[in-house]
């Protein structure tokens, strides 16, 4: 089965200093018909104004996962870390028995755009843990680049979820293919550009989800990023 979300029917919210979509439920946007997919539980499309950003707060038992498109996410926390996430950077931060971060754009005429994404960890109350590392746009052009990985396989970084997550780039006749294990769920999201996959044609902020289905097919793609969840259910 093929379920398509549009960008339009995500949540919403507008705080001045931050602007975000929300393809779950998550904070004051409630939709019991959108709670996560399988273990997926937040995709929020942020964009964080000049000079602002999220002051110390605290997590526990969940794998975030962040992904920059545009600018730059300085990033600090409890455990030691302090770094700038750049375009092309996956971090990833497991809250496990509890952590406290802050992030922030710190550039005085620049928005930072990334997305926030929450999974469901397969073990609780593990020590909190902290990997960052960088994929450049050829190791995902016309192709599907492991970036995160529970088996931390092909340089991705570690999650502690039962989940796999790919991201890609293409544009004109590049074309890209992943068989799927129809026991589980895979979930599209298009970052950015215009795509098809397996028929449907996607734009900014749309997914697709895919549920025992065998196959995933990729291409007609208009200067898209995309990436790509293999999810327990």
């Amino acid at each position: 089965m093929i379920t398509l979300r549009k960008s339009a029917e995500r949540g919403y919210a507008d705080h001045g200093w931050l602007k975000s979509y929300h393809s779950f439920s998550f904070a004051d946007y409630y939709d019991p018909a959108h709670m996560g997919v399988g273990n997926l539980r937040v995709i929020n499309d942020d964009r964080i104004a000049p000079g602002s950003g999220f002051g110390t707060h605290g997590h526990r038992d969940m794998e975030i996962v962040s992904y920059v498109l545009d600018g730059a996410l300085a990033h600090k926390d409890n455990m030691g870390n302090g770094a700038a996430i750049l375009p092309g950077d996956v971090q990833r931060m497991s809250a496990g028995t509890g952590v406290m971060h802050s992030e922030f754009n710190h550039a005085p005429a620049a928005t930072t755009h990334f997305l926030q994404i929450w999974l469901i960890p397969h073990t609780r109350g593990i020590q909190p843990g902290y990997e960052q590392k960088h994929f450049t746009p050829e190791s995902k052009r016309g192709r599907l680049k492991l970036v995160a990985s529970r088996h931390a396989r092909e340089d991705a970084v570690q999650i502690h979820a039962d989940a796999e997550l790919y991201a890609g780039l293409f544009d004109g006749d590049e074309i890209a293919g992943l068989d799927l294990d129809p026991k589980r769920i895979a979930y599209v999201h298009v970052a950015r550009g215009a795509v098809t996959v397996n028929g449907q044609r996607l734009e900014t902020g749309d997914a697709l989800q895919l549920d025992g289905e065998s196959q995933l097919h990729i291409e007609k793609g208009e200067n898209a990023e995309v990436l790509v969840f293999d999810l327990a259910r």
